[in-house]
């Protein structure tokens, strides 16, 4: 995802088969946990809706959380993008099909960006004792987990007493629904345009800057008509607004998932038995409500 000419990435497709030796003897797979019963109230939280982008669009309704805590300049630079009304309009110009839909742009073709000057790449952050990280997975050298709905990767916590800071390098992991910030050849070139991933991409993380994720409205993602470009008529955000802006009586009621809750934990056991492992945190669905 560029802001000059699209660069389009290879995706890389591995096919892993497992084959028991001749004979041996096959052990019983692991029972999988049922599904956990309905989320109670402790089971949920309300986003900041100075944190939720409302993106309506002439194919259903989007709700973007973003996350302040992985990357506060580009979290700053969409909401101003879209207090100024930048974003109403504008068109999903490049959209591939099991990959992402980009869009952003005041020239609707990849090659704009607003009159602001550009950003500094904001590819990892610092993770502290005090960051609100929720582990699914410990891979001794780096651990998975969330922060918020955002997935992500970091090194070891045991690394923290360690550093200089007290605090440990993460990075988002480019999971369905995560946006990115997209860019031109400099990794100091965002501006406006961003993309909204359809399915799992790794081969963007700690290259793009990540700066939340869909909350709502994945499935709209999703039926985005493609094209690279993509044929008129194109799909477009008919308005971009912060949640905190839209009047109370008509304002979206908004509920996620607490990772931090009792709810999550047994919902991540569950994926966890059942994929095996194939586990990822990308595997991991995080309900959400709209009212």
């Amino acid at each position: 995802m560029t802001r000059a000419h699209s660069v389009g990435l290879a995706a890389l497709l591995a096919l892993v088969s497992a084959i028991a030796p001749a004979g041996a003897a096959q052990k019983p797979a692991a029972p999988v946990p049922p599904a956990a019963a309905a989320p109670g109230p402790a089971d949920w939280r309300t986003p900041d809706p100075q944190d939720v982008l409302v993106i309506d669009t002439n194919k259903g309704r989007i709700l973007l959380e973003l996350s302040p805590l992985v990357a506060p300049s580009h979290v700053t630079r969409v909401r101003e993008l879209a207090r100024k009304g930048l974003y109403d309009g504008r068109s999903f110009f490049r959209v591939i099909d099991q990959f992402m839909a980009q869009t952003g742009d005041p020239q609707d073709n990849g090659t704009g960006g607003s009159d602001q000057p550009d950003l500094t790449a904001e590819f990892t952050f610092r993770r502290g004792a005090d960051t609100p990280f929720v582990q699914v997975a410990d891979q001794a050298v780096a651990e998975i987990g969330f922060i918020g709905a955002l997935p992500v990767m970091t090194q070891s916590s045991q690394l923290m007493p360690m550093t200089a800071d007290g605090r440990i390098s993460g990075w988002a992991l480019y999971c369905p629904g995560v946006a990115g910030m997209a860019r031109g050849e400099s990794p100091d070139s965002g501006n406006s345009q961003f993309f909204l991933m359809r399915q799992a991409y790794p081969s963007l993380e700690k290259r793009y800057t990540a700066f939340g994720r869909v909350i709502w409205g994945l499935d709209v993602v999703r039926t985005i008509k493609t094209g690279e470009p993509v044929d008129p008529p194109q799909d477009v955000m008919t308005r971009v607004q912060v949640l905190a802006d839209i009047p109370a009586s008509s304002r979206p009621r908004v509920r996620v998932i607490e990772t931090r809750g009792a709810w999550f934990a047994a919902e991540v056991a569950r994926v966890r038995a059942s994929r095996g492992a194939d586990f990822t945190a990308c595997a991991i669905s995080i309900p959400s409500e709209v009212k």
